[in-house]
């Protein structure tokens, strides 16, 4: 599956026909303007009103230390349900589920076309549940539902079904090094691992970590984000009813810092850490790796440069702007957040931008004609707002938005913004914001731009917009970054792989290249000689 944009005043998002649905909890929602498209029965309610436990070892079971702690729905401030609050004892027992699940369980006498199945079956029955996780997914994070319904569980079932494939063609090699042995090698799993995942894709993200970790016959101790646990404890539900063996999957909410993340993070018997999430704590994983040297990769931060030049289709890559910094309200790691635009197209370029930016509908995520919704929680919502106070102080010219919208209330929201007059050293410029927050510089020609470009500590991704395909490819050879769009921005598939370069991270997720992520090679040398 291939996510892209277009048409429409947000670049597009296909005009969906998901019916927003109706019961007693409607008030999450945020009252009447969107309880008048609410229609049929909250589907995720039956999930919502039961308690959230712990999966350990097959089981679902109460925090050892018995303590729970609440998730919001950001679009409203109200509590949604209340979770298990993990800690250290409880990683110990997972850790110890997982790894008998490795050692001596079925999992490992499991042919991989029995595994292959079960990755298939949970990719069926998450798509059966599509509409349920597609409303857990935007009452938890506050996206647009649509965005859930249509880019994160049709990625996620893609991508359970991409490495369910994957399953059946892990495969050694011979190698004819000396005659007088035959030597070969052999793909293995790395055995017990840890996965900490981020609360901006929260479902996705649990797909893409889980579904290479499982198709090469790993066992897992996934760790969902604080601020976003529910569609992982959801698709846990599912693998249980599927026939997952127990102790395979294993997970644990809770917090990071000097708790469930830490902890799991310095675990001598994790064989291996896969993170996604900021530059700080990826700095503070890798150094709690260092007990047992335990595996690590790592897909951290962004600042991507998106670059135009003059002689580019304007309007589309205007829609492309608009994808790049405002899809999940910019709270992408691979956000087109540094908008380089060729000095003589810069004024015709902002005139289109911000007339259709103007045309954006910001509101409840769980309203169909949403464009943009809230921030995921309060503190995200003051970091936006203060990177955007350090801009104006920075001498950037606001051109629109700036502060949460008056009009709506309650709720996490930032209005989409937009910096002119910005300089590539400004913090603005250099530091991820993770909001609706753009800051448009201006350049000269190719060599000006490259080294702007590449004038950050990330390197994740970036974009290039012209219709020239030698600068094109030209341009794309220059940026240091892990993925370069040319002319579409946020195209993304499970086949395709996608990481970072400098402190964006090391390791490829995605593609047979996360293969490499969970497995060793063994190499195995047999004497022929007489």
């Amino acid at each position: 599956m291939i996510v892209g944009w277009r048409g429409g005043p947000f670049c597009g998002l296909a005009h969906a026909t998901y019916i927003v649905v109706r019961n007693e909890r409607a008030k999450l929602f945020g009252g009447s303007n969107v309880a008048a498209v609410i229609e049929k029965e909250l589907l995720c309610k039956d999930f919502l009103t039961k308690s959230k436990k712990l999966l350990i070892d097959g089981k679902w079971v109460d925090a050892e230390s018995g303590k729970t702690f609440e998730t919001y729905n950001p679009a409203t401030e109200e509590v949604l349900t209340r979770v298990a609050e993990g800690g250290k004892a409880d990683v110990d027992k997972a850790v110890k589920a997982a790894r008998k699940a490795f050692e001596s369980g079925p999992w490992r006498k499991m042919s991989n076309a029995e595994r292959a199945k079960l990755m298939f079956k949970l990719a069926d029955s998450i798509e059966a549940h599509a509409d349920e996780l597609a409303q857990l997914e935007t009452l938890d994070n506050g996206k647009p539902i649509k965005e859930s319904r249509y880019v994160d569980v049709a990625q996620t079932i893609e991508t359970f079904r991409y490495y369910g494939g994957w399953a059946t063609k892990l495969e050694g090699e011979t190698i004819n090094a000396n005659s007088d042995f035959f030597t070969y090698t052999l793909r293995e799993p790395i055995g017990v691992v840890g996965q900490i995942i981020p609360w901006n894709f929260p479902m996705l993200m649990a797909a893409w970590k889980l579904g290479p970790a499982l198709a090469c016959g790993n066992t897992v101790i996934l760790k969902p984000a604080e601020q976003t646990p529910l569609t992982a404890l959801r698709i846990g539900e599912l693998a249980m009813e599927c026939g997952f063996p127990e102790g395979v999957i294993n997970i644990i909410t809770g917090f990071g810092a000097d708790s469930a993340g830490s902890a799991l993070a310095n675990h001598m018997d994790v064989d291996k850490i896969a993170f996604t999430g900021e530059d700080k704590t990826g700095r503070e994983i890798l150094k709690a790796s260092l007990g047992n040297l335990k595996r690590v990769s790592l897909e951290l931060g962004g600042k991507a440069p998106n670059i135009v030049f003059a002689d580019a289709d304007i309007d589309a890559a205007v829609r492309g702007a608009i994808t790049g910094i405002f899809f999940n309200q910019g709270q992408v790691c691979c956000a087109g957040s540094r908008l380089f635009l060729e000095k003589p197209i810069h004024d015709e370029f902002m005139s289109k931008l911000l007339e259709r930016v103007g045309k954006m509908r910001q509101g409840q995520g769980m309203d169909e004609k949403t464009h943009i919704g809230p921030q995921v929680s309060k503190e995200q919502q003051e970091r936006v707002l203060n990177y955007i106070d350090i801009a104006k102080k920075e001498g950037a010219k606001l051109e629109c938005g700036g502060m949460a919208p008056e009009e709506l209330g309650k709720g996490y929201f930032v209005k989409p913004t937009i910096f002119t007059g910005v300089n590539n050293d400004m913090r603005i410029a250099q530091e991820e914001v993770f909001g609706p927050v753009l800051a448009v510089i201006p350049f000269n020609n190719i060599e000006d731009v490259a080294e702007q470009a590449n004038k950050t500590t990330f390197g994740l991704s970036g974009a290039v917009w012209t219709k020239d395909i030698k600068k094109a490819h030209r341009l794309a050879g220059k940026i240091k970054a892990g993925t370069v769009w040319v002319n579409c921005y946020n195209l993304l598939d499970p086949a395709i792989p996608f990481g970072g370069y400098k402190m964006s991270g090391y390791g490829r997720e995605l593609g047979k290249h996360s293969i490499e992520l969970y497995t060793n090679i063994k190499s195995v040398w047999v004497n022929l000689a007489e």
